[in-house]
């Protein structure tokens, strides 16, 4: 009998390892491969401070949380990298590749709690889903959260079946990290609050025995608990005692998030935006890009749950948990006016635990052979679609807006504007030294910041500045070309005007339809072309 307990416990080890290398095999290859995001960039040049100088400083307004600055160090450190100039983009983007990975081995603690076909249906569909790799490879704070708030559940489980004060302690720890990490993990702390309290009142509701799961915790568990949470996210917040207003800050800042969710018109969406996202789209000769499969298994799944007949088993407590939770989080984020399509992450990966359950419940159904064979075809042709949609969408389709989960993203053609820039200062007398002026209505002209950051001297610009001289290169907005006219024609008195030339022999784009143009001093541009 022991054999074959460990026998069966070795092979759930090898399948689950299986998993994770199919994991690996799809988040990490080819991470510089996608141009930066504009909020990627954003947040190198925000870590770049803390990189050379030691600086970090909450901002209330912008940013979100430390968590991501400060967990880039190590792969920075382990690198060597000591100036941004050192880091590249796949030092930023393993720190997310890492949790995306860390989400699926979090399973591995249920191991006793949760049958071993839902965890294993739930690592597999989290190691492939298209979304959860794409947004792993995306460095944001999307996947930290997901990771952060799974972990504070599962760690919130095992305290509740044990009652031991280590799990209260490591609950503390990753709620205190969600909260260091994005602004949103308030909703996440009031959803589980929330099902937590609909799971014991169904669990009463049907007259079950006491359940450990459900029994009232200690007082001093809830304090050590509170305490584990407070002191992580004062650490991060006040960047390690060095800036105690960040504490304040980190709950000032909902006013702001508050007054945004319904003011930036560009991420205003309808409440069906999510799930239009994941149910499907298809665009001329493109794939057909859908996690719909997920979706109605998770509807069986959630059914399965809610009917279950053996009530006082942790697994279906723990299940009805996160079932509450997931339609919580997917309620919530569906009302939010303001979205954008990671942060669908956040409740999405609740729906693929619960599409675990579904999957697991029709591979049981055997007393059929013709229905049970049906049913291991619809598995295996879903999750061979969303291994397949994953390596497009990351490998082939990673810029393309005919990708769902492409938003905002810059187009290819930065590669080429960043190349064109250092041919030119390798010919040019200053180097990397030269000026550069880049003018952008609304400082639109990221992610330029990040694929110019060995270069120190670039002046960014919101407008034309009259006052400053011409530089020998200009990138700027078609709306500030008549400005721009003016300053390098006009102004400068005769014998002192300098011809421009395009820099781009083609439409060049930041984004699709942020047409950017080029402009170099033509005596720079011949010296280019003749090397």
């Amino acid at each position: 009998m022991g054999n074959r307990s460990n026998n069966s416990s070795s092979l759930f080890l090898i399948q689950f390892l299986i998993i994770i290398f199919l994991g690996l095999t799809l988040r990490l290859p080819k991470l510089a491969q996608r141009p930066m995001h504009t909020d990627e960039a954003v947040h190198a040049i925000k870590f770049a401070s803390l990189l050379e100088e030691n600086r970090y400083r909450y901002d209330p307004r912008e940013y979100h949380g430390p968590t991501l600055n400060y967990l880039s160090l190590i792969p920075a450190w382990l690198s060597s990298a000591g100036k941004i100039t050192d880091v590249n983009e796949t030092t930023l983007r393993i720190v997310t590749v890492f949790f995306g990975m860390f989400l699926i081995f979090c399973l591995y603690l249920l191991k006793g709690s949760l049958s071993r076909p839902v965890l294993l249906m739930a690592g597999l569909f989290t190691a492939i889903s298209p979304a959860m790799v794409f947004y792993s490879r995306y460095y944001i704070q999307e996947i930290l959260l997901v990771s952060f708030t799974f972990s504070a559940i599962v760690s919130g489980f095992r305290y509740a079946r044990t009652k031991k004060v280590a799990w209260a302690i490591m609950t503390g720890l990753f709620l205190g990290c969600m909260h260091a990490t994005k602004e949103t993990s308030v909703i996440a702390c009031g959803a589980m609050i929330l099902a937590l309290f609909f799971t014991r009142i169904l669990h009463t509701l049907q007259r079950s025995v006491p359940s450990r799961f459900t029994n009232k915790m200690k007082m001093g568990h809830i304090l050590i608990i509170i305490a584990s949470a407070s002191i992580v996210s004062i650490l991060f917040y006040s960047s390690f005692f060095s800036n105690p207003r960040g504490i304040l800050d980190s709950f000032l800042t909902y006013k702001t998030y508050l007054h945004r969710a319904g003011h930036k018109v560009w991420h205003i969406h309808p409440w069906f935006y999510y799930f239009k996202l994941l149910i499907g789209s298809k665009q001329g000769g493109y794939p057909l890009w859908s996690e719909g499969f997920t979706m109605l298994l998770a509807l069986i799944g959630f059914m399965t749950i809610i009917r279950r007949k053996h009530r006082d088993i942790p697994e279906t407590h723990l299940l009805r948990f996160i079932a509450f939770y997931t339609v919580i989080m997917t309620i919530v984020y569906a009302s939010i006016p303001y979205k954008t399509p990671w942060s669908m992450l956040d409740f999405y990966h609740g729906l693929i635990l619960l599409a675990a359950v579904g999957a697991s419940f029709l591979l049981e159904q055997k007393s059929n052979k013709w229905v049970h064979g049906i049913f291991i075809l619809f598995i295996i042709g879903g999750v061979v679609h969303l291994v397949v949609q994953s390596n497009l969408s990351n490998f082939k389709y990673h810029s393309d807006p005919s990708n769902p989960y492409v938003y905002a993203h810059p187009t290819t053609d930065v590669y080429e504007i960043s190349d064109r820039i250092h041919e030119i200062a390798d010919i040019h007398p200053d180097g990397k030294n030269m000026f550069i002026e880049v003018i952008y209505p609304g400082d639109d002209y990221w992610p330029l910041p990040w694929y110019f950051r060995s270069f120190p001297n670039v002046g960014w610009w919101n407008h034309v500045d009259l006052s400053v001289p011409a530089a020998p290169v200009i990138l700027a907005s078609p709306d500030m070309e008549s400005d721009l006219l003016e300053k390098l024609y006009e102004l400068p008195p005769p014998g002192e005007k300098t011809l421009y030339v395009p820099l781009f022999e083609s439409y060049t784009e930041l984004r699709p339809q942020i047409e950017i143009r080029g402009y170099i001093v033509k005596e720079l541009w011949d010296k280019v072309q003749q090397q």
